[in-house]
């Protein structure tokens, strides 16, 4: 049941996302666009809320639960920022909106923006720790609870993994590739520029014989 809602979930997030994008700029409904994407985040509240009833109920809890923590973890980290890249996108097929802008390549700027990215992924996976902790809590010590520690080991890797990523960009900076030199003009006859030692043609004209 928590699977099945978990895929529902993803399914319905980029509906909602499709539909509320469409509304927005090719049928020029803005209000009913915004409206639907702003329907996102009770699709979180869904899952938890069901969640949180299984286990009350009874369940012994495993990885699906675990599972479960971690969507709405990465959805809450994550969520914005997707939602904002098909904005962009959309604005600019559909709107006339300027292109969407590209992140950085090189040095600083890059690295910059490797931090944010880890930020957002960092933020997604302390979502689902303190998500993941609340579940433990509840079931007691007397419940099962390995399979919700793994999931936060788990999430403690993906911080690490996108820690050391970002700290890679800033200790070791992409050099941005020197540009290369202008070709020199190609040497005349005479060895001055193609054409005669002063540039033109190699006959003088017929005025300054």
């Amino acid at each position: 049941m928590i699977v099945g809602l978990i895929i529902a979930c993803e399914v319905a997030f980029w509906v909602l996302l499709a539909a509320g994008l469409a509304f927005r700029y090719v049928f020029r409904m803005p209000r009913l666009g915004l409206a639907l994407l702003l329907c996102e985040p009770l699709l979180e509240v869904v899952l938890f809320a069901v969640t949180a009833i299984d286990l009350r109920h009874g369940a012994e809890p495993d990885w699906r639960h675990g599972l479960a923590a971690v969507y709405i973890g990465f959805t809450v980290g994550l969520g914005h920022s997707t939602v904002k890249w098909a904005d962009a996108r959309v604005a600019h097929r559909f709107a006339g909106g300027p292109p969407p802008v590209r992140p950085p390549k090189y040095g600083r700027a890059r690295a910059v923006h490797e931090w944010k990215v880890a930020g957002r992924w960092t933020l997604a996976a302390l979502v689902a720790v303190a998500l993941l902790q609340a579940a433990v809590w509840y079931v007691g010590g007397h419940g099962e609870t390995d399979s919700l520690r793994a999931w936060q080991l788990r999430m403690l890797w993906v911080i690490g993994i996108n820690l050391v990523i970002a700290g890679s960009y800033t200790l070791f900076p992409k050099a941005e590739p020197k540009a290369e030199p202008k070709a020199e003009p190609k040497a005349g006859p005479k060895g001055g520029p193609k054409g005669g030692p002063n540039g033109g043609s190699e006959r003088e004209p017929a005025k300054m014989r």
